[in-house]
């Protein structure tokens, strides 16, 4: 029996959309590079990118805090 060679997934570059393999040839996967990397992790890190859900704090308690602090 021939073993048969599986191809690598492949899939899309969440930041360019360049298609990439997952595999060791990409080691930034599953981003195409080391600067989509970056540039992904700026746009989270400046909320441009966000998870919706609801508020994790009572809005009445930050209010009152924000209402104390100033």
């Amino acid at each position: 029996m021939s073993e048969l060679k599986k191809k690598p997934l492949e899939l899309s570059c969440p930041t360019c959309k360049k298609t990439i393999e997952w595999s060791d040839q990409f080691p930034h996967r599953p981003f195409c590079s080391a600067r989509c990397k970056q540039i992904d992790f700026g746009d989270w890190a400046n909320e441009t990118n966000s998870i919706p859900g609801e508020p994790v704090l009572d809005p009445e308690l930050l209010e009152e805090a924000e209402s104390i602090r100033h």
